[in-house]
């Protein structure tokens, strides 16, 4: 009766709507994940076709250099990378996943609102004379800049939360359901990338075909829809209660270990300190194996008498084993995630660089009078990715699997170094189509065009490039990220992984303010002009191609180093105490 009873429940301390503890056969799995996956398409359709286009909405609505609104699109994207941070914490400590992802999109339905305003109504929309002769007053940018930032303080609260929250309605105790986590990472990547193609090819052609009024209302509307998707599946969902500050136990730590910086740690490691139960004593985390690596850590563990007062612990001078992996396990992802700084600096330039190259190039489809706007070739990127995902989740997989014997085929570093690799060619990929685009120019002397006699669609190759690049690193990172990050910091290290792509845009930033303040001294015009036909943009490309190369150098140099996280015991249920009073 009581094997039969504990079948019923999930075994991860996850509760129901009514913090009940989840019914197995209620809850979770696909039933809930397609309203999750449904927000994240919204959510992402309504970013990108804010996002994917605004270097052009900065150039020709609110009168900006190239650089300037290169720059201005890299530090807007990385602050929304930032911004989870906040979120993630506030999730993880005290909200819980739900309600952050609630309160927070309330916050960025406000900015996309205020974007829509700024861009149709008059006094707050720029004074235009023609299509690209405007002339904005200082207070209407700095309403359209507070939008913005409103839209990247909202998306905060949703980005680092919805995966781990899709991937909540997966019980790790459960075989079954924790195969198909696996596959959840994959469609969750595959949603976001339906939402980015609709939003690059219709919403693209609508800004710049009918109005930016309206480019802007439909993906207000479209984050709209996405609030209604999520809440829809409250009753399904899965939901793990706050455990508390992580930040407090990841400073007990190290506070214990230099307090006893001179204690020696014990050549058996059994005898450092934990909880002789089976759960650990962190309330929904499972205990952790001690890891050789990092050492010094240990002493927070080893017991010494001014560790313990009255019979009584005190975790700033006594921490548990698991307590002191927990601290080393976020150390140990630090130089991983660090190598994903580079190839975000590449993904960046699909919305700046690419975009002003794509500019310079006939847009015209065939001999038709349709013309495709530049931003919109990023749809070939999510052509990509939607193309590459079912056949890696169903033929990539398998076979790696006989190979392997592995569950999931590769690791998740295996993964992530393949998309590493294949993004270097992007970049060759467009520093050659630069470098062909310019001796056309040399040659028929098309210096003062505005678009060369040159299809945009060979720019096709370096965004389908990008595309598959992304189904190996990005969503092996997803993955990693949530597998490798102690059970109570999973929000966390998913915002820690997104900010890879906030530092990305920022040293996509410094790289383009570096290069254009060399390549313009003497008066010269520099790699990244207004006239793009007068610079040289290739060699940007290729001194990304350059850092990629030594990126992932640097990768596989860390990841032959790293160990795996290896979880033992039980989870210790979050909804404890309503278990005990539901046995008597």
């Amino acid at each position: 009766m009581a094997e039969a009873e504990e079948d019923l429940y999930t075994k991860d301390g996850t509760v129901d709507y009514r913090n009940k503890p989840a019914i197995k056969k209620e809850t979770g799995t696909w039933k809930a994940c397609p309203y999750i996956l449904g927000n994240e398409c919204c959510e992402r359709l309504a970013y990108y076709g804010m996002g994917t286009n605004l270097v052009l909405y900065f150039k020709t609505r609110l009168n900006q250099h190239s650089a300037t609104a290169s720059n201005n699109v890299s530090n807007w994207s990385g602050t929304c990378f930032i911004t989870p941070l906040i979120g993630a914490f506030l999730a993880d400590a005290y909200l819980g996943r739900y309600w952050t992802i609630d309160c927070f999109s309330v916050i960025y339905v406000l900015g996309m609102t205020l974007l829509t305003l700024s861009a149709s109504v008059p006094g707050l929309k720029p004074t235009c004379y023609s299509k690209d002769d405007c002339h904005p007053t200082d207070a209407q940018s700095a309403v359209c800049f507070m939008a913005l930032y409103l839209i990247a303080l909202g998306t905060g609260g949703i980005k680092p939360c919805v995966l781990s929250y899709g991937a909540d309605q997966f019980d790790d105790a459960d075989e079954g359901e924790k195969k198909q986590k696996s596959s959840f990472f994959n469609w969750f990547y595959f949603s976001i990338n339906i939402g980015g193609l609709t939003a690059a090819s219709v919403l693209v052609w609508i800004q710049m075909n009918v109005g930016w009024g309206w480019g802007f209302g439909i993906p207000a509307l479209a984050m709209a829809i996405a609030v209604m998707s999520f809440f829809s599946g409250t009753r399904l969902y899965r939901n793990q209660k706050p455990a508390g500050s992580p930040l407090t136990r990841l400073c007990q730590v190290v506070v214990a270990a230099l307090r006893k910086y001179q204690v020696r740690v014990p050549e058996d490691k059994s005898l450092l300190y934990e909880v002789a139960d089976v759960e650990s004593a962190i309330k929904g985390s499972q205990k952790l194996d001690h890891t050789k690596n990092l050492s010094f850590f240990d002493k927070a563990a080893v017991e010494v008498q001014s560790g313990q007062v009255k019979s009584s612990i005190n975790p700033w001078r006594l921490c548990t084993v698991t307590q002191v992996e927990e601290l080393k396990g976020i150390i140990r992802l630090l130089p991983i995630w660090a190598t994903g700084i580079i190839f975000s600096a590449v993904y960046g330039q699909m919305s700046t660089l690419f975009v002003l190259q794509g500019q310079t190039m006939n847009a015209h489809m065939g001999n038709s009078g349709f013309q495709i706007p530049s931003a919109s070739l990023s749809i070939f990127d999510t052509i990509s990715v939607i193309f590459w995902v079912p056949i890696y989740d169903r033929l990539i997989v398998p076979y790696a699997r006989k190979y392997t014997g592995k569950k999931n085929g590769l690791t998740q570093l295996q993964r992530i170094g393949i998309g590493l690799f294949i993004s270097i060619f992007s970049m060759v990929a467009a520093a050659v189509l630069e470098v062909i685009r310019l001796r056309n120019v040399r040659e028929h002397n098309y210096y003062e065009r505005d678009h060369i006699p040159m299809s945009i669609f060979w720019q096709v190759p370096q965004y389908f490039i990008i595309g598959c690049a992304e189904v190996f690193t990005f969503i092996g990172q997803m993955e990693f990220f949530y597998e490798q990050a102690p059970d109570t910091m999973r929000s966390l290290c998913s915002a820690l992984s997104l900010t890879t792509v906030a530092l990305g845009n920022y040293l996509s930033t410094l790289l383009v303010t570096i290069v254009t303040k060399v390549s313009t001294r003497n008066g010269k015009l520099g790699w990244i002009p207004d006239k793009l036909s007068y610079g040289h943009i290739d060699y940007f490309f290729w001194l990304l191609a350059v850092l990629s190369v030594l990126n992932l150098i640097a990768f596989l140099a860390v990841a032959n180093w790293y160990t795996y996280k290896t979880a033992v015991g039980e989870i210790r249920p979050l909804n404890e105490d309503f278990e005990k009073k539901d046995t008597l």
